[in-house]
């Protein structure tokens, strides 16, 4: 069992359809989301880059230098990255929310298994897997890609009970990917 560092944050839905992402360590986040689903983000200390949601509840994060990372939506607004070192905790959503009740009963627990560990590195062509995947997950499963009876709410990362991330036009949709 892995005992992770969990560190929250609280969206704020700005006017212009952006959000401004606070997490509790006193970094901020600007995020927009474009028309092809990949979240585009800025934040206070100088870092940008995107998150985009894979199949297989996989985030790839990728930073303006180049450098990839990937997190795991446990759900319930809960993303877990890189060997397990942190664990993201949106507190905004009704699943985050949900998610801390779970963890203050014991029920979801603040230790996670090894099968619940994002990838330390994919190949395009296992990413692309990933994509394809997901687009015929989110075609034909739950709601948002998946089964919602799968614990549902996600997260880059994902709360995913905010709106359907296929048609929303690009707008904010509760969480994108913590």
């Amino acid at each position: 069992m892995i005992r992770p560092r969990e560190i929250g944050y609280t969206d704020e839905l700005l006017a212009d359809g952006s959000v401004h992402r606070t997490y509790e360590d006193g970094r901020q986040e600007w995020r927009r989301r474009d028309p092809g689903g990949v979240v585009r983000w800025h934040d206070n200390q100088d870092g940008a880059g995107t998150d985009e949601l894979l199949g297989d509840r996989i985030v790839k994060r990728a930073l303006a230098d180049g450098t990839v990372t990937y997190g795991r939506d446990l759900g319930y607004g809960r993303t877990l990255w890189g060997r397990g070192d942190t664990l993201m905790i949106n507190r905004t959503s009704f699943g985050g929310r949900m998610g801390a009740i779970l963890v203050g009963l014991g029920v979801a627990g603040l230790a996670v298994t090894a099968a619940q560990l994002p990838p330390l590195a994919l190949t395009p062509e296992e990413e692309e897997v990933l994509r394809q995947q997901a687009q015929s997950s989110s075609s034909g499963g739950g709601e948002y890609g998946y089964d919602a009876g799968d614990g549902g709410g996600g997260d880059g990362g994902a709360d995913w009970d905010g709106g359907d991330w296929g048609d929303d036009g690009g707008g904010w949709s509760d969480d994108d990917f913590g």
